[in-house]
């Protein structure tokens, strides 16, 4: 019977925790569901079923991710993340014509994905990294097999894979110090292309290859060395057609060779052309035709060429206008047609391959114009001179969007993809009546009347607004539903659940998003553009001041304030050769405003006009190699100076994987924590604390140390043997406990000795003395110092922790902590299950180190502190998943912010994917749920009120009639 009540509770602490309703999906969270930057050479329309004429629109994405989206609405219909490591090459992808099937190649593997499901067909993984992939037709089969050019420690190696079953069925090698860049194919032979020489001068060097024996057929070198200087001057190389050719831009000429052929042709370009285009057909049957676009800062142009495959000739046939702006050429094939698809910011237009008049043209009817980088078309002839057209572009703004015949569909804002950090910010009208009134407060009383009766007259203004919105507001109310954000303004709600998210990418562009308007971009700005390869690191990320201005700073010296709700930049200092190296913040308080604190490498301010403010206070940083050091800052005059208190080091073999400190947030409601006897156990409260985390590679030794960040003290220690040292480490702290996961073995509660390996979760409890009712050394002192120690036997103030593991069933990683307006509310750890692409939010009670092992909870242990018995697995229940079914890809980060209301805690999740949230860790205590029946409560008073009022003249005319009677 006692466990049949342990099971119960449970479930229902569980429940407190529950993830969400069904009728508050897209209600309360939001999801961005997004791919990244589509790649120009792999993004592509393919109908995925051979007896249907609809096409999905594929991309693989500069993150790696690769997507089929229904180009009939814009949603994601699958997508998979194949690149482990974002920072490496994105990838390559391809579809076979009349195949149901697309191949990527990324890194070592090169998989094969259902076109319509998205399912895995094959996958095969090889040593070295992959340079590109094509697909080629088996003349007696008609199948379609893979072709994959790979880069082996300077080894070139060409594969041919069987395309159902990505088994090899040849291998070419040769062992040269060419680069190896692109493969392509033609009716009759697989070329590589490759760079041969020496960096910074190079030549084009083609190797061609029989593709029924993987035999090496021809090898020759086109053009001198030194016309490619690295293989970003390579433009273009085609593949899959009748005439598949080579490009690459040297000096003010553009060189052509026709695969196959020996020689080049070479194309002036104009001395002020910024930007060069190749498009060319992809299929064998097309005619052999390309075009040239050229861009400058007076407009764009191109230039269509033929090729004379018998010959080996290029010839010049015609040429298309120049137009304002950058503008974007895509190419379509329909059997032996070839079109040419040009968009500009107002226009678009389908053009022949021979003939530079169009065949249909539509206006844009988009505000700001399309502002093109690169786009994909289909083109369908219907019937006569009839067509349609559909384009994928991506924009300048970095939105991907589709124009079907001048109409805009649909628009993915695909920029939000790869967020490094974010940050809440209030509405500011709230905060800056509350400025207002406190600036009263500090007047004297007449001026302070005076300011507030002429505040009021001007409030006037917004009286007949208000008054309109009343009844909305009523019908609103009693409907249960929440006023949002209208276009283009801002709600905030007396709840305080209608925040602005401030995000900012790896490319140095920033959103602002409106969580009262279900995560819509209120605005976006490209502050810091990131050269090919790089990436924002983003040191620190705060509101600095109650106006709703965002600080930030990068580790190159890079410094943004921006305006939270409407992006406008007050300020932006890019990274350049005299920016100093930032390797840490810190948020400092001010009088007036907070301000981020930047330290360089050695632990100076980066900052030298910092004044006094910085007196006596401390700060944690990572010092030179595996060290964590503690640094005082002090003022100097007019400079300010650091200096080092005290230093960590990681011992021989160790490396710190993870470093978690206390939320800027986190308010303690209570002291102690009543226990089931009635006593009291006196929580460890030091807000100068944090979590370091070294492994030994070697040893495979995790080691988990609790600092004191002001004397540099050990406070508590824990070491955990066999963790997988490839694997996540992730930690986290709040109030008086810290948690850590990991992979790694755990010892089962047996006399056996015997342990397994898996996921695991350590919390770790602290607390002044392990005896009830005891406040240890320091006992009610209200102050104390960590660098004097206690007059007592005992020394120095060490924490009593009370620890416990638990396995989980998969991995948990970036914990995070929710937090609330008093803390008064239960805190839940939430993390993100990289496996199920889901965000998961544990109670802490399932996580409590004082759950009692081996023996059920006495009734005054669940009566006063809920703890069920412990057990050593935990199961992922689905009513934590706050995700509930939406996947969310590539987690990055958590940012979490508390409400007005305290038992609501405001989530947002950053990585590939946005996703955002309302978490209630101990249910909704303070409003009421949007399950509940206004209108039905409404309508009984209503009635109530209505029965009253009809009855009362009944009743009193009765009374009167029974005085009468009494006389009578």
């Amino acid at each position: 019977m006692r466990r049949q009540f342990q099971s119960a509770l449970l479930i229902s602490l569980s429940a407190l925790a529950a993830a969400i309703f069904k009728d508050e999906v897209g209600h309360i969270d939001f999801h961005h569901s997004l791919v990244g930057i589509p790649q120009r050479d792999a993004t592509f329309y393919h109908r995925p079923k051979l007896d249907s004429k609809a096409s999905l629109l594929y991309t693989l994405s500069d993150l790696g991710v690769i997507g089929a989206i229904n180009p009939a609405s814009g949603e994601t219909v699958w997508r998979h993340k194949i690149s482990d490591d974002s920072s490496s090459s994105a990838g390559h992808l391809r579809a076979p014509a009349d195949e149901e099937w697309v191949t990527t190649a990324q890194g070592p593997r090169v998989q094969a994905w259902n076109g319509l499901t998205g399912r895995n067909v094959w996958e095969a993984e090889f040593k070295g990294e992959a340079r590109d992939v094509e697909v080629i037709e088996v003349t007696d089969t008609s199948r379609k097999d893979v072709v994959v050019l790979f880069d082996e420690d300077g080894t070139t190696v060409l594969r041919r894979l069987h395309g159902g079953l990505g088994t090899v069925m040849w291998e070419f090698r040769e062992a040269t110090k060419d680069v190896p860049l692109q493969v392509s194919t033609d009716i009759a032979s697989i070329y590589i292309v490759s760079l041969h020489g020496s960096p910074s001068s190079y030549s084009v060097k083609t190797t061609s290859v029989d593709p029924g024996t993987g035999k090496r057929v021809d090898q020759w070198t086109v053009g001198g060395k030194g016309d490619v200087t690295a293989a970003e001057d390579v433009m273009f190389v085609g593949g899959n057609s009748a005439a598949p050719i080579i490009a690459w831009k040297s000096n003010d000429k553009l060189s052509i060779q026709i695969l196959g052929t020996k020689t080049k042709h070479d194309i002036a370009l104009a001395s002020d052309v910024e930007f060069v285009d190749i498009q060319a057909p992809y299929l064998k049957e097309s005619q052999a035709r390309f075009l040239v676009h050229t861009a400058s800062k007076s407009g764009n142009r191109a230039e269509v060429f033929s090729v004379d495959i018998k010959n080996a000739q290029i010839k010049k046939t015609h040429e298309l206008p120049q137009l304002q702006g950058r503008g974007s050429f895509s190419t379509s094939c329909e059997g032996a047609n070839v079109y040419f698809t040009r968009i500009t910011d107002d226009e678009i237009q389908v053009l022949p391959s021979d003939s530079h008049e169009g065949i249909a043209r539509w206006k844009i009817q988009l505000d700001g114009g399309v502002k093109p980088i690169h786009s994909v078309s289909e083109v369908i002839h219907k019937s006569g001179n009839e067509y349609a057209v559909r384009t994928a572009v991506l924009t300048k703004e970095h939105d991907w969007i589709q124009i079907r015949n001048g109409q805009n569909d649909w628009a993915r804002h695909e920029g939000l993809s790869g967020g490094v950090a974010a940050v809440w910010a209030e509405i500011p009208e709230q905060e800056n009546l509350a400025r207002v009134l406190a600036g009263e407060a500090d007047t004297n009383p007449v001026s302070a009347y005076i300011n507030r009766v002429l505040r009021h007259i001007d409030d006037l203004q917004h009286l007949p607004g208000y008054l309109a919105s009343i009844p909305g507001n009523i019908l609103a109310s009693i409907a249960g539903d929440e006023p949002v954000s209208g276009a283009g303004s801002l709600y905030a709600d007396v709840f305080g659940f209608n925040k602005i998210v401030v995000l900012a990418t790896r490319r140095g562009r920033f959103y602002g998003l409106d969580t009262g308007n279900k995560g819509a971009v209120l605005w976006t700005k490209d502050v810091l553009p990131q050269a090919a390869g790089e990436s924002l690191s983003v040191k620190g990320f705060a509101v600095i001041d109650d106006t709703g201005v965002v600080a930030m700073r990068g580790s190159r010296g890079e410094s943004v304030l921006i305006r939270a709700t409407d992006g406008h930049i007050d300020e932006a200092r890019p990274a350049d050769s005299t920016t100093p190296v930032i390797v840490s913040t810190a948020v400092v308080d001010g009088e007036a405003s907070a301000w981020l604190l930047a330290l360089g490498p050695d632990g100076n301010p980066v900052d030298e006009t910092l004044g006094g403010q910085l007196a006596d206070q401390t700060f944690l940083i990572r010092g030179d190699g595996e060290s964590i050091k503690g640094i005082k800052i002090v003022a100097d005059g007019k400079k300010v100076k650091k200096e080092e208190i005290w230093e960590f080091k990681a011992v021989n073999g160790q490396r710190i994987v993870d470093v978690a400190t206390l939320p800027t947030h986190d308010p303690i409601a209570s002291i102690g924590r009543v226990l089931g006897d009635r006593q009291v156990q006196y929580k460890y409260l030091n807000p100068n604390t944090a979590v370091v985390a070294f492994i030994n590679d070697k040893t495979s030794v995790l080691s988990i140390k609790l600092i004191d960040t002001i004397s540099g003290q050990v406070l508590a220690a824990e070491k955990h043997d066999g963790v997988d040292a490839g694997k996540s480490v992730s930690c986290t702290m709040s109030e008086n406990w810290f948690a850590c996961s990991f992979f790694g073995q755990y010892k089962l509660d047996d006399d056996s000795g015997r342990s397994i390996q898996g996921y695991q979760i350590v919390v770790s409890d602290l607390y002044e003395s392990e005896m009830p009712n005891d406040r240890g050394p320091l006992g009610d002192s209200a102050h104390f110092s960590s660098l004097a120690p206690v007059e007592s036997p005992l020394g120095v103030s060490l924490p009593f922790v009370a620890s416990q593991s638990w396995i989980v069933s998969q991995p948990l990683t970036k914990l995070a902590v929710t937090q609330t307006r008093q803390g008064i509310s239960n805190r839940n750890i939430v993390a993100y299950l990289p496996e199920s692409y889901s965000v998961v939010a544990l109670p802490r009670i399932l996580l409590d180190p004082r759950r009692p092992v081996g023996r059920d909870p006495t009734a005054n242990e669940i009566e006063a502190e809920g703890l069920p018995r412990y057990m050593p697995a935990i199961e992922i229940d689905s009513r934590n998943i706050l995700s509930h079914n939406w996947d969310i890809l590539g987690v990055d980060g958590f940012a979490a912010s508390p409400a007005v209301v305290e038992s609501t805690s405001l989530l947002v999740a950053y990585g590939i994917d946005v996703y955002g949230t309302r978490v209630v860790p101990s249910g909704l205590f303070d409003i009421l749920g949007k399950g509940f029946n206004k209108l039905t409560l409404v309508s009984t008073v209503l009635a109530l009120t209505g029965g009253v009022l009809f009855v009362a003249p009944m009743v009193r005319r009765s009374q009167i009639n029974r005085r009468w009677e009494a006389f009578i």
